[in-house]
């Protein structure tokens, strides 16, 4: 683990690169060549999008889960443990596969790196300048040149299809890192690829318009592939569509309400957007040949969970209220969210805890959040240098129209102040970033 966490990792850096310097697919099919290309073998459900690729994933795994298949997912970030990355049907991975693959990548890793003009820039701690200890040995590294040496991602999006073929499964569900063109997981051949919604993230990396934006997540296209979209807005559909025509790939948009009667595991009225979405892709694989009955495609949307995406935790008596743990990180996720929790107390009853990623929108976030909240307690993540320090962050809310709104240094000071001034009858919503509620999950969880 030392090993894996001390590479070059774009996902716990201050400022994320976004470039073919440093995003080498070439350096993605050399690691993949040397392993023996274990994906050329399997049957790949390719997942992209601003919001919603990871429930999305989950509902069709669920469902090809539910038809009999064995059905890998691969996700990211992880919550608490790495291992949460690699999945069969719905089951991580356990710590010595997990370990055993690290091994069997290494000396691949190592042999790329030694190669002449692929030295890389040294991973560093994070220092005390920046308020972040290095998590679970974890490196922050500048966002240097990761030269022809694989990153972290890299190696696990490498992990991940080694495991599944390794596994024998009869589906595998690849979920996009970050923008699609230059992501890891871009390598693969799917027999299906899956946009699931375009809204403005990581616009310092893949655009400041919804179309830059498409561009990049409709690199996942391939030439004759199918496309299933859930993508509304007029721009990047269009942006969608020509790519789609360009490369001779049949595009499908489910119809809205085409999740309609179904039972849905994963909360929130926005998750029937994403439900129509994983249906297109199921009824597709059908139309491909896949045996998926009528009732899989119930059972499995019905059992679909996914951790940290409305994701709702009962009062304890005497103890705390009610919980909800999000990773909405940009406005449409952030006005799902609202929406979701509006039903579940009355707005002066509702507390939310944030923590905010520097790259975000957070006007855009605080506009979407402040009015569904009595008070709002801005605090920062620890584990990543990345979170907007919170007495900025009470400032964007109060800006945004916020009315009670308090700062926490940390995590758990944040969490006893929101106990303390929310009634037992109330709600607490964690959200702003993944970072967020993968420090408090774990709290909640706990009782």
């Amino acid at each position: 683990m030392d090993w894996l966490l001390g590479r070059i990792n774009y996902e716990r850096v201050a400022v994320l690169p976004y470039n073919e310097r440093q995003l080498k697919l070439d350096r993605m099919r050399q690691l993949l060549t040397r392993l023996g290309s274990p994906d050329a073998g399997l049957r790949i459900i390719h997942v992209a999008g601003t919001k919603g690729k990871g429930s999305t994933a989950a509902m069709i795994a669920a469902v090809l889960s539910a038809s009999g298949r064995r059905t890998g997912v691969y996700s990211s970030p992880h919550l608490k443990r790495i291992e949460e990355r690699f999945t069969i049907d719905g089951r991580p991975i356990s710590a010595d596969e997990l370990v055993g693959l690290v091994q069997r990548l290494r000396p691949a890793v190592e042999a790329i790196g030694a190669e002449p003009g692929n030295e890389a820039m040294d991973a560093e701690p994070a220092t005390e300048a920046m308020g972040v200890e290095p998590a679970n040995g974890a490196m922050h590294a500048e966002p240097g040149e990761a030269g022809g040496q694989p990153t972290f991602f890299d190696i696990t999006t490498a992990m991940a299809l080694l495991y599944f073929a390794d596994r024998g499964c009869d589906a595998v569900v690849l979920e996009v890192g970050l923008g699609g063109r230059l992501d890891s997981t871009n390598v693969c051949l799917p027999v299906v690829s899956v946009i699931t919604s375009i809204s403005l993230d990581h616009t310092r990396q893949l655009g400041g318009t919804l179309g830059a934006i498409a561009g990049e997540k409709a690199g996942i296209i391939k030439p004759g592939v199918p496309v299933v979209s859930g993508v509304r807005s007029a721009e990047p559909r269009g942006v969608i569509a020509r790519t789609a025509r360009e490369r001779g790939c049949r595009l499908i948009e489910p119809p809205a309400g085409y999740a309609a009667g179904y039972q849905l595991g994963l909360l929130g009225g926005h998750q029937a957007a994403n439900a129509a979405v994983a249906l297109a892709v199921i009824d597709e694989l059908r139309g491909q040949g896949w045996a998926i009955s009528d009732r899989a495609r119930r059972d499995g949307l019905a059992a679909a969970r996914l951790p940290a995406r409305v994701e709702r935790f009962p009062a304890v008596p005497g103890a705390r209220p009610a919980v909800v743990v999000d990773s909405a990180h940009n406005d449409a996720s952030a006005a799902a969210l609202a929406a979701a929790v509006e039903p579940l107390a009355l707005l002066a009853s509702r507390t939310l805890i944030a923590a905010v990623s520097r790259d975000k929108d957070l006007p855009a976030i605080a506009r979407a959040l402040a009015p569904a909240f009595g008070r709002v307690i801005a605090t920062r993540f620890v584990e990543n240098p990345r979170a907007v320090p919170p007495a900025s962050l009470a400032e964007v809310f109060r800006e945004a129209g916020a009315g009670r709104v308090a700062t926490a240094d940390d995590p758990a000071s944040a969490w006893r102040l929101a106990n303390e001034q929310t009634p037992r009858d109330g709600l607490v919503v964690i959200a702003g970033s993944f970072f967020i509620a993968a420090e408090l999950r774990p709290v909640v969880a706990g009782g």
